[in-house]
């Protein structure tokens, strides 16, 4: 899985020492993962299973903005304050995933800025992609008739 998203990102030697800090942890179908407004203080990187992310919305249910798969990182908040979640997250099968602490990690990039740089950059443009993937699902939902993505 090694060349599936952050882990293409971080090269060997980072990943390698990112991996270190890892511990396999799984959650049932249907497992809040975490809720969003809720203290972010670790990641998980998938190895099986999926993950729907969803969003608050006043009046209605959770929209789900996005489902991730095998070697997607589930979460980003850990690393902006305030260290909320942004979304949510609920297993939609079992998941099979490394987590990560936050701290761990952030202190192992203090000392290893090729790791503190590709990850950065993995983090942000998975941002970038949760962004796009909210505002559409979102639009798509609620918006005016036509007003999602266009290609």
């Amino acid at each position: 899985m090694k060349d599936t998203g952050v882990f293409a990102a971080v090269p060997d030697g980072p990943r390698e020492r990112l991996m270190a800090l890892g511990r396999e942890v799984s959650f049932p179908a249907g497992t809040r993962i975490f809720e969003e407004g809720g203290r972010a203080d670790r990641f998980w990187v998938i190895r099986t299973g999926g993950v729907n992310l969803d969003i608050r919305v006043p009046g209605r249910r959770a929209a789900v903005v996005e489902t991730l798969g095998a070697g997607r990182m589930l979460g980003w908040s850990w690393l902006c304050p305030p260290h909320q979640w942004h979304l949510g997250a609920e297993a939609n099968g079992t998941v099979q995933a490394w987590e990560f602490d936050a701290a761990e990690v952030l202190e192992l990039c203090e000392r290893d800025h090729e790791l503190d740089h590709a990850l950065l950059t993995y983090v942000v443009e998975v941002l970038g992609r949760r962004l796009r993937a909210s505002r559409t699902r979102l639009l798509d939902l609620y918006g005016p008739y036509g007003s999602g993505s266009r290609g």
